[in-house]
């Protein structure tokens, strides 16, 4: 029987803060309820392609809105969802590349090669290039095509660059993770670059800008350019609220009563991108395309606990395929949906956009063969039943194994010391090391990084290798029934070995020194051609950039913090 212990809160005082009363399943606790019922009646008829806003934060937690019951103010954000509908079923992955990929090709991440990790900076790897694109689509169907932000898919080629992959414009990151002031990014000590890109160029003169302020800029900027009788689709990719936690004074001053560094300044920067949000849909209106237009929001991962993110009262973070890694924030907000101001318990994953977004846009689907996608929108729009009914969250074969794992513990079909989880209607499996397991309530305390203290940790069950939920019952996976429901495990297995036949190779290749920005005038871009293959002999030191560069602030940091905890643990042993 699995112990539970919880250091510095009581389970009476979690109750009292009404941590642990959230009952998942009362659709009155979540749900807006129309106080006008003209205000269900049918929406305009389609008379034009719909203009779409893709808007995707980053590192976002679970329990970080409004309407989840967080202390962060996201007003914007609540309005949005309130009057749209909200997506309380809606899955996403548990890392930055594996969603974005599957958001942009409509494919697991076992189909396009993508299954383990994250695209590294120095890694010849991108999105592969047979991969015919969402924005490569929505351009056939007449779209104009847009992206500001984070693209994460990989840039070794210029062929793997956004502006090659089906958007006309964009402005924005290539890498994971960059300054929001500076654009530096180092990939380990010594070997940093600046990021920040407009078009296929290096945008210096765009330093110093605050980025969050800069993409909602941008975006109100192509919208002031284009028609609004011309369909549009823009793909906004926030850093926010990633780290490094980073964000103008004015908004952490709101968050000065907070006691938790590193949750205040993430409370500031999630505050800062709501305003982004409303900035953005104020110029929607402004300039005509509001009425005729379709605005996604969606999370591409659990939050970073560690950053001051929270998944409360999910299990687990950002990295894990507990509910906590891969349960999303998602709504739609349209003037366009027939069925406004509700809470949708249908079955969504962040492929769906892909076959939705183009069906709305009256592309061709016809010659897309192999999507793991479905067109949700009869669901979101109607309330009609999803087409979905399972989602593989992923088979990574190059995780690290679990430990006590075996072909044997699988009933002989499956090694379940293997990396994997699925959901099936709902029950949901997991096997292998599926990642830190504990609950983590919203930080509180005064302390770094984190507040360990704040937490109820699992203490039995380290040496299994498989666990079962019923997620609909048991939405937090509390209760393990593994052992109960041996038929359930072996069923959810076989659909494991069905999707792992179709898996193809994994693309993960080793990083290449080429890729060093001190050989590309200082910034992280495009290092191979055609001709360069996949491997580069060096033997060069790293030439001197000719371009003024600005110190890595990013790059002390982490080495200063690589120095303390060092020290730290050699105090400890």
């Amino acid at each position: 029987m699995a112990v539970y212990a919880l250091t510095g809160f009581s389970l009476v005082s979690l109750l009292s803060f009404g941590y642990l009363s959230w009952d998942w399943m009362k659709p009155s606790l979540v749900a807006d309820v129309a106080t006008d019922p003209m205000e269900k009646s049918l929406p305009p008829t389609f008379t034009r392609p719909p203009h779409i806003i893709f808007i995707l934060t980053d590192d976002q937690g679970y329990h970080d809105i409004g309407y989840h019951g967080s202390d962060i103010q996201t007003p914007t954000l609540d309005r949005l969802a309130a009057e749209g509908v909200k997506l309380e079923n809606y899955y996403i992955q548990p890392i930055c590349t594996p969603s974005r990929s599957q958001l942009i090709t409509g494919r697991y991440q076992i189909h396009t090669g993508l299954q383990h990790s994250i695209i590294r900076p120095r890694q010849p790897n991108c999105l592969p290039l047979d991969q015919v694109t969402l924005p490569q689509k929505l351009q056939e169907a007449g779209y104009s095509t847009h992206m500001v932000g984070k693209w994460h898919l990989g840039f070794y080629k210029k062929e793997c660059l956004p502006t090659r992959r089906g958007f006309d414009t964009f402005l924005g990151s290539l890498t994971g993770n960059v300054d929001y002031y500076t654009y530096d990014n180092c990939d380990g000590p010594g070997v940093c670059g600046y990021d920040l890109h407009e078009g296929e160029d290096v945008a210096w003169d765009q330093s110093g800008k605050y980025s969050t302020f800069l993409y909602a800029q941008r975006v109100s900027k192509i919208l002031a350019s284009h028609s609004p009788k011309e369909p549009i689709f823009i793909y906004v990719a926030f850093q926010a609220v990633h780290t490094p936690l980073q964000s103008p004074k004015e908004y952490i001053y709101r968050y000065r009563s907070m006691g938790n560094v590193a949750r205040r300044k993430y409370a500031a920067m999630v505050t800062c991108m709501d305003e982004a949000v409303k900035n953005i849909t104020w110029a929607l209106k402004k300039y005509g395309y509001y009425d005729n237009s379709v605005i996604v929001f969606s999370t591409d991962n659990g939050g970073q606990t560690f950053s001051g993110g929270s998944n409360w009262p999910l299990r687990g973070r950002k990295g894990t395929y507990w509910e906590g890694g891969v349960r999303g924030i998602g709504f739609v907000h349209s003037p366009l949906i027939k069925r406004k101001r509700r809470t949708s318990w249908a079955l969504v994953h962040i492929t769906d956009w892909y076959p939705t977004l183009v069906s709305l846009a009256r592309g061709n689907l016809s010659n897309v063969q192999g999507l793991d996608g479905y067109d949700v929108w009869p669901a979101i729009s109607e309330g009609k039943e999803s087409p979905r009914t399972e989602i593989l969250h992923n088979i990574d074969p190059l995780y690290n194994h679990a430990k006590y794992g075996s072909l044997e513990d699988g009933f002989g079909i499956w090694n379940t010391a293997v990396q994997a989880s699925i959901r099936v209607g709902e029950w949901k499996l997991l096997t292998g090391d599926p990642g830190y397991s504990d609950w983590i309530p919203p930080q509180t305390l005064t302390n770094f990084p984190g507040s360990w203290w704040n937490l109820e940790r699992l203490t039995d069950g380290l040496r299994k290798s498989v666990w079962l939920f019923n997620i609909t019952a048991d939405p937090y996976e509390r209760y393990d029934l593994s052992e109960q429901r041996p038929d359930v495990v072996r069923t959810l297995l076989m659909r494991l070995v069905h999707y792992n036949r179709t898996a193809i190779p994994v693309r993960y290749p080793a990083e290449n020194p080429r890729a060093h920005p001190d050989f590309n005038g200082g910034a992280w871009g495009p290092w191979a051609s055609e001709d360069d293959g996949e491997e580069w002999e060096g033997g060069r030191e790293p030439l001197k950039s000719r371009n003024k560069k600005k110190k890595c602030k990013i790059c002390k940091l982490r080495s200063f913090f690589r120095k303390l905890n060092t020290r730290l643990m050699s105090n400890r042993i």
